[in-house]
């Protein structure tokens, strides 16, 4: 009885299960281990150095607009430089919450509006490219004022609109605000997610810029935990599912004529 047939299994070498060999499982879970390690490492990181703060009033437009939610590097107000946008409290411009704004000038300086249109401080104009597009640097003007030592001269981006150091110039500091009221500086606008804020170039000339924070390395860790984390993960489901496929290889040979 001639034509009988019977399938048999391919044999494969080193066929190790479904779920891998050893060296895949282990290097599976070192994966798992440091994307752990980096991910929950970036998000403690980054609650210890930043707050997160929602913006009330749109006194910053167009950088930050009211309602947009930043994140702060927490900062001692020693660290402060022309340009930052910091957050502080100050009950004198009577409020008890955050104020966010921009400082333009520091202890020692003087600051003055505005020669044809811009800002002086220390008798240089400013350039200054995060205000309203076509507006002014500031739309009444101020008198010149010198800055105490220790303190800082703040101005909001929206100068129509923000009540800032030029609206409190009769107050016994000249509207000046004290470093230590400073709580955090501004590195990011997270939602809407505009991103970095940059450092206005047009202060290098009195000094040098604040640096980043280290927002961008705490989220690269967070995103390359993220993949490590979903990668070592999917090995196992991934090796059941190839070697399954391997598995069910087969080839028909003949059984001979009975």
């Amino acid at each position: 009885m001639g034509g009988e047939s019977t399938t048999r299994t391919a044999p494969r070498s080193g066929d190790t299960g479904p779920v891998g060999s050893r060296t895949g499982q282990r290097l599976s879970g070192l994966a798992v281990a440091l994307g752990l390690v980096l991910f929950l490492g970036g998000f403690a990181w980054g609650a210890v150095v930043y707050r997160p703060y929602t913006v009330p009033t749109g006194s910053m437009t167009p950088t930050i607009d009211a309602g947009d939610r930043v994140l702060a590097q927490r900062v001692d107000g020693g660290e402060i430089r022309r340009g930052d946008v910091v957050v502080f409290s100050d009950k004198t411009w009577v409020t008890n919450a955050p104020v966010v704004k921009r400082v333009v000038a520091v202890g020692g300086d003087t600051v003055a509006c505005c020669s044809k249109g811009k800002l002086t401080v220390n008798g240089k104009q400013i350039d200054e490219p995060y205000l309203p597009e076509g507006s002014a640097a500031e739309i009444t003007g101020f008198p010149t004022v010198t800055v105490p030592e220790g303190r800082l001269f703040l101005l909001g981006d929206e100068r129509a609109g923000s009540l800032d150091s030029s609206t409190h110039l009769t107050d016994a500091a000249n509207g000046t605000v004290a470093r230590s009221a400073v709580t955090a500086r501004v590195d990011a606008v997270v939602w809407p997610m505009n991103g970095m804020l940059g450092r206005p170039t047009g202060f290098e000339a009195l000094g040098t810029l604040s640096s980043p924070g280290p927002l961008r390395t705490i989220v690269a860790l967070i995103v390359v935990g993220a993949v490590l984390v979903l990668g070592g993960g999917a090995y196992g489901p991934v090796a059941k599912l190839l070697g399954g496929r391997s598995r069910s290889r087969t080839r028909t040979e003949p059984a001979g004529a009975r």
